[in-house]
């Protein structure tokens, strides 16, 4: 049996004497990752789906997260959100890294963050990744949504929590939403919350990708609720060569609805060898569509046969190539048939 990783908690002191604290788990080439809105480096340890995330992200390299000042296990903080003060928290941990080159990957709110990083210091980018982000915050929601969120927020924070919840994560299981929602409210107080949030809607990066010089890849899901996928295209068409993946799915949350699609395309796009956790387990209906393409099925037919529309069955099997990390029809049926044969025998 795998044995199961484990993270270790650090702690750093920005420029201005602010205490940052970071996970670290793995071994390797640093891949420093910039999360969204809020994180607690312990609570999200704890919760299955997003650990999973993370060890799957870890293999084979050193995956390091912090949590921004005001959040988690960091120190609290005076100063306003601004993106000079994300911006010199990922010096703090650059700076922690040494002097090579590192592979950065920004999620939600860190994928402006990451961006804007790789545009003024190219030469600390070896690749970068940009999930669930946006070049434009104002384009994420209307003027109205925008306000109504924040009001929450600040006035519910606990109901607040979990609207957003239901918002960022509708593929994952109840529990697990409200597991998130509970460590969202220990993440942070609700000014704190709003003010982040706040940064997300105002923060502009359309004019720094320019700048961005490191091999890049966007990935984001085509329905996601809380980031429009039109802004994911914004990021790609302005940064030179960036490669554009659309998933399927409706979650903004990495670690919510099929997450091992999303970490073999960010491991792929790295150079690092397929995930073992979470290989080679297909949903149920996957596996009817494995059967279905290891018997020479085309998707009309697949479609036919389990009653769903062609454009379903194309979706189904581009999840299973990606959940089992294969390039090609061809791999699904080999690897089906293989696995039939040891079960027969």
């Amino acid at each position: 049996m795998q044995q199961r990783m484990q993270q270790r908690i650090g702690k750093l002191t920005t420029a201005d004497g602010a205490t940052v604290a970071y996970a670290s788990v793995g071994s390797g080439r640093p891949l420093l990752y910039v999360s969204g809105w809020l994180s607690h480096l312990e609570l999200s340890w704890e919760l299955p789906e997003e650990r999973a995330l993370y060890e799957g992200l870890a293999e084979g390299c050193r995956l390091v997260r912090y949590d921004r000042l005001g959040c988690g296990l960091s120190a609290p903080t005076d100063r306003p959100p601004s993106l000079e003060c994300e911006l010199e928290q990922v010096a703090t941990l650059a700076a922690a890294l040494g002097p090579e080159p590192f592979d950065l990957m920004g999620v939600s709110l860190g994928a402006p963050v990451a961006a804007a990083w790789a545009a003024a210091h190219p030469e600390t980018v070896r690749r970068l990744v940009l999930y669930g982000g946006w070049a434009t915050g104002s384009a994420i929601a209307s003027p109205e949504v925008r306000d109504g969120v924040l009001g929450l927020v600040e006035s519910h924070w606990g109901l607040g929590s979990d609207v957003l919840t239901d918002i960022f994560a509708p593929d994952a299981p109840a529990g697990s939403r409200a597991a998130f929602g509970r460590y969202q409210r220990a993440s942070s107080d609700a000014a704190t919350a709003r003010s982040l949030l706040e940064l997300s809607y105002r923060l502009d990066v359309s004019g720094v990708l320019a700048g961005v010089r490191a091999p890049t890849l966007v990935v984001h899901r085509e329905h996601d609720r809380a980031a429009p996928v039109a802004q994911a295209a914004a990021l790609a068409d302005g940064i030179a060569g960036a490669q554009l993946i659309v998933l399927p799915g409706r979650s903004h949350l990495p670690w919510a609805g099929d997450r091992h699609a999303l970490v073999t395309t960010v491991r792929r796009f790295l150079g690092l060898r397929a995930s073992r956790t979470g290989a080679g387990r297909l949903t149920a209906r996957q596996a009817e569509v494995a059967a279905l393409v290891s018997a020479g099925c085309t998707n009309r037919e697949i479609g036919e046969r389990l009653g769903i529309d062609e454009r379903s069955a194309e979706g189904h099997v581009e999840r299973i190539r990606l959940r089992l990390g294969f390039r090609s029809r061809a791999q699904i049926a080999a690897w089906y048939a293989a696995a039939h044969d040891r079960a027969a025998d």
